[in-house]
């Protein structure tokens, strides 16, 4: 990680919100300290992980673009999240990503949390999402992530000046290291070796198993299931034949509506102007991964956190967001992709995003596990982790035709993905 990034050795305060957070943004802004300034706090309620606060300056005088110009986003982690999400590969992510201007700038580190840029716009809603000015503007965002990120570290070549180490996001943690179990000892599993080595969505999902609550022997039975269940899903889909370096790509894996920023129509530099101008922010979850996993999660979070699954896109809006996307990922330099096969890889694309699209359930269901334990935050995880496992056993059945067998009707989730319309 860079080591130019400040750290603040202080700590944001549930429990003391206000002046734990004004601590942490006077240490950054000593100049909003004095009688002239009016420091507000705006707490976004979006995430169900984190504390996200927005802090301004309403110093008189001030429109409210400028004072946005200069507010300050404060995150604050969850409860036990470094269980699941390694801080230290989440910061050289956002430092990456800011490099190549996808990214607000990190402004500082502290004890518990990230002080970074603010970016002017509209958080999305689900229904925000279906909108095709916005979903082709995520479209081409996307495929510009998956193209233009590096998955692993490169020399630099052509030129004569030094030039400083990339630093790879995905190279600071040893992939063999699992995350500490939440009941007992993990003996009764034997964490399964992935094809691609370093952090990736497999080895995130290893160590997510390993870290299921085990104190009961119920819970031990249902580890052990899903484990089972995770080396088939290995076996079945990680075969490193999709777009990107050895099938993987610079993923950011919670595409989710509060996820997904449109810029005000003013500060906007596309010409079109029928397709809006989209960031994307948190990158807690981003590592290398199939790129048919990252669309494919993108589109189940249509649903939003309700499950409406009547949001999901048809068929052949699928389509269209991946010729958007991949015409873009050609734009942006992609691997593997060029006019001459662009058609090919959208049909391509079309079929791995489908055979994909029971994973994102089992991926969230088995993290949802883990949080109803240590989170506290007022969510439902218990009753989330069953519906997303749910979404993935719904395809299962899709899968092996074990529901049609059995004379079953066929869920709305998978009666709505299998619209042409």
């Amino acid at each position: 990680m860079a080591e130019s990034l400040r750290f603040i050795p202080l700590s944001y305060n549930h429990a003391d919100s206000h002046a734990s957070a004004l601590r942490l943004v006077l240490s950054i802004n000593p100049h909003w300290e004095g009688p002239e300034n009016r420091i507000e706090f705006v707490r976004f309620t979006d995430g169900i992980t984190n504390t996200l606060l927005k802090i301004v300056n309403r110093k008189p005088g001030l429109t409210e673009e400028q004072i946005d110009n200069e507010a300050v986003l404060m995150r604050a982690y969850g409860n036990h999240t470094e269980i699941i999400i390694d801080r230290e590969r989440e910061t050289a992510s956002h430092e990456l990503l800011a490099r190549k201007g996808l990214a607000p700038p990190l402004l500082a580190r502290f004890q518990n949390g990230l002080l970074y840029r603010f970016i002017r716009g509209h958080v999305c809603t689900p229904d925000d999402l279906t909108r095709p000015s916005v979903w082709r503007a995520v479209a081409r965002r996307l495929a510009q992530w998956h193209a233009a990120l590096p998955i692993r570290d490169a020399p630099s070549s052509g030129s004569t000046k030094p030039v400083p180490p990339v630093v790879s996001p995905f190279q600071l943690v040893d992939s063999d290291k699992a995350a500490p179990p939440l009941g007992s000892a993990v003996d009764d599993i034997t964490p399964i070796k992935v094809r691609q080595s370093g952090p990736n969505l497999w080895s995130t999902l290893q160590k997510w198993i390993l870290a299921l609550p085990a104190s009961t022997e119920q819970q031990r039975a249902r580890r052990q299931a899903l484990q089972k269940e995770f080396e088939r899903i290995v076996e079945e889909m990680d075969d490193g034949t999709g777009i990107g370096e050895n099938g993987l790509v610079f993923a950011h894996c919670d595409l989710l509506s509060a996820n997904v920023i449109i810029l005000p129509q003013s500060s906007q530099s596309s010409k079109d102007r029928d397709v809006e101008e989209v960031h994307f922010i948190d990158y807690e979850y981003a590592t290398p991964s199939p790129a048919a996993f990252d669309i494919a999660n993108h589109f189940a979070e249509w649903a939003g956190y309700d499950c409406d699954f009547t949001r999901i896109p048809s068929r052949s809006v699928r389509r269209e967001f991946l010729a958007e996307y991949v015409r873009s990922y050609i734009q942006h330099g992609g691997k593997g992709v060029s006019p001459e096969n662009e058609q090919e890889v959208i049909d391509k694309l079309l079929h791995d995003v489908d055979r994909y699209r029971g994973i994102p359930g089992f991926y969230w269901g088995v993290w949802a596990l883990i949080q109803a334990t240590i989170s506290q935050i007022d969510f439902d995880y218990a009753s989330y982790a069953e519906s997303r496992l749910g979404e993935y056993w719904a395809w299962r059945c899709e899968q092996d035709g074990s529901r049609a067998a059995a004379g079953k009707e066929m869920p709305l989730r998978e009666r709505v993905w299998a619209r042409d319309n």
